[in-house]
């Protein structure tokens, strides 16, 4: 059939249909994905959390369980996962693709950003790290997808596109510290901290949330970018104090009657620093707004002396703070200022 389209002028024609339909042809050594599943699937987990109750419902059970999903990214066991999965948790377990379970701790977290890094001390010999890839080089229109554990229906796989890069403070979750990667693979409720890969088989981005009108997926999903998860919790080792707090700025700062902008501490993970420094929870879930919100707990107004709306200076003072150093927090507390502090213990 190809002699047959050439015609005065056609051996150029032909020359181009022929790379042109050599373009389409994937590479011989091109892993389809379904072999790329099978590579990587044993890399991902899925979590399973139980978060600080507040006081007022401690009586109708431990807190709050939630199931999401993380990825292994290193053989001595420690696993990336959204912040918001885990930040809260008085008790988390790690579950892996053989069903072997292993509680695991936070060892870095960046609720600004969603991202969480966790450790656990024992890893199944049969479980696979996952590499982290360069988000940067990734560009609209590559294909990728996502393993997780939507509705606790572990190691499920989703296949779509890059749709969408938002620089920090771009998307509506109220999430200002990260970019995000916007993707059409199908993202449901448990699908949350597990990897999206790219088809090289290494983790592009961490699985935050998605944008619904009917709850489920409506072809808006997010991950935040690897490169911002290695950079805040492996590389600066963003610190989890166990403090579930809310910033308060402007309206809030008013209603609230409040000197300035200010952390809302609504939970405090026991036997954490935050717990050590004798940071008090709220007690009261209220909704202002659109916004749920638990009330009644101390106000953060200062660390180590610098004032919370003080961002930058507030970052470049804590990132002094380590192991043996004395952490201290300006709080108010049933109207009154408080000076609280607690020194660092060794890891």
């Amino acid at each position: 059939m190809l002699t047959r389209i050439a015609r005065p002028g056609g051996p150029a024609r032909l020359v181009a249909m022929v790379l042109v339909l050599g373009s389409m042809v994937p590479a011989a050594n091109a892993e389809t994905v379904a072999e790329l599943f099978e590579r990587v699937h044993r890399s991902v987990v899925v979590i399973r959390s139980v978060e600080t109750a507040v006081p007022a419902e401690e009586g109708q059970g431990p807190g709050v369980s939630t199931i999401g999903s993380g990825v292994l990214i290193s053989a001595d066991g420690k696993i990336l996962t959204a912040a918001h999965l885990v930040h809260a948790a008085s008790e988390i377990t790690v579950e892996f693709w053989d069903g072997q379970r292993a509680p695991a701790r936070v060892l870095s977290s960046a609720p600004g950003a969603d991202i969480a890094l966790l450790r656990v001390e024992a890893v199944p010999p049969s479980a696979v790290a996952a590499r982290l890839a360069d988000s940067d080089a990734a560009r609209i229109g590559d294909r990728v997808f996502i393993i997780g554990a939507p509705y606790g229906v572990s190691h499920t796989l989703t296949v779509g596109h890059l749709s969408g890069r938002h620089r920090p403070g771009q998307t509506t979750a109220g999430l200002g510290h990260a970019e995000f990667l916007q993707t059409d693979a199908a993202i449901n409720k448990g699908n949350s901290g597990g990897p999206m890969f790219n088809m090289a088989g290494e983790v592009l981005g961490i699985v935050s949330h998605f944008i619904s009108k009917s709850g489920g997926f409506e072809g808006l999903g997010f991950a935040v970018a690897a490169n911002v998860a290695r950079e805040l919790v492996l590389e600066r080792g963003a610190p989890w104090h166990g403090i579930d707090g809310l910033f308060l700025s402007d309206d809030l700062v008013r209603i609230l009657n409040l000197p300035g902008p200010g952390v809302l501490v609504q939970r405090v993970v026991p036997d954490s620093t935050g717990a050590r420094l004798g940071l008090r929870g709220g007690f009261v879930k209220a909704t202002i707004g659109e916004r749920a919100i638990i009330l009644g707990g101390d106000v953060i107004l200062k660390a180590q002396g610098v004032p919370i709306g003080e961002g930058h200076r507030l970052r470049e003072q804590l990132r002094r703070v380590g192991p043996g150093d004395t952490l201290s927090v300006t709080v108010m507390r049933a109207g009154r200022l408080q000076e609280l502090s607690t020194v660092l213990p060794q890891p």
